[in-house]
């Protein structure tokens, strides 16, 4: 349960809205969620968000252009600089002048863009099992982003479909329960193909070297989107990082192993 959420909504370039839920007071702790049909900010870190704003942080949710109840432009493609100009655009218009970013996924990817574009607004990065460390066939070779590309590719996307989508993120199907598949189906009705189908992001791999604020990287051993050798590149670039690889754990280790990442996450953010 999320207590004391509110929720903001911010017009940004292209005339498109970017929607944040915040809740909690302290520093700021930015939550990049990751791609995939009907993926939000609460969706995403509904276990996590309350034990980081119990620990004296201000925790801000943002939906994604393309995700969540942000503006879901057809008919573009989902660049990594459309991702996160305008969530820096909303960011900024918030009052953010200085942020922690958490990053899953396509938001790891987000994060390290956002490390590098403007390093003095990022504070401490925490990324589980980021993007946008390979080029793009090595991804779309991969069996979860393979499956997600073809099944909600089809006209036919189907609560069946989203369900066995949640399950490819994670080692133990129990996590996609009922209430998540049609909390996030209901977003995928609205989301456009090219979400998916048209997102296009670089290699920020030989970049990696150039981000001198700490790391804290976390990564599953069941993983079916990201390979685990992306941990490697960060260990052998990074001057202040510190890896943690979970046993079967799949793509979502903030949920699969949320007490275990609340605490490993919230004791390196306290420094």
């Amino acid at each position: 349960m999320l207590t004391g959420m509110r929720k903001s909504i911010y017009r940004v370039a292209g005339d498109h809205d970017i929607v944040i839920n915040e809740l909690g007071d302290g520093p700021a702790v930015v939550f990049v969620h990751g791609s995939g049909p009907g993926a939000s900010g609460v969706s995403n870190f509904r276990q996590n968000a309350q034990a980081f704003a119990n620990a004296g942080f201000r925790v801000l949710l943002p939906d994604l252009i393309g995700y969540g109840a942000s503006s879901k432009p057809a008919g573009i493609d989902y660049t990594l600089a459309l991702f996160t100009d305008t969530l820096k655009e909303a960011l900024v218009a918030h009052g953010i002048e200085k942020a922690i970013l958490v990053g899953n996924s396509l938001g790891g990817g987000i994060a390290i863009q956002m490390a590098l574009d403007d390093p003095g607004f990022v504070d401490r990065l925490v990324l589980m099992a980021p993007g946008c460390i390979e080029e793009l066939p090595v991804y779309f070779a991969m069996p979860g982003i393979a499956n997600m590309r073809s099944s909600f590719g089809s006209p036919d996307f189907s609560p069946a479909d989203q369900k066995t989508l949640i399950e490819n993120l994670v080692f133990d199907p129990v996590h996609a329960t009922e209430e998540l598949v049609a909390e996030r189906y209901e977003v995928a009705k609205s989301q456009p193909k090219d979400v998916i189908v048209r997102m296009r992001t670089p290699n920020l791999q030989y970049r990696l070297g150039e981000l001198k604020m700490p790391i804290l990287v976390f990564w599953g051993s069941e993983e079916r989107f990201m390979p685990l050798s992306g941990a490697t590149y960060f260990l052998e670039q990074c001057a202040d990082v510190r890896v943690i690889t979970f046993n079967k754990v799949g793509h979502w280790v903030q949920v699969e192993r949320a007490d275990e990442f609340n605490r490993h996450a919230v004791t390196f953010l306290r420094g």
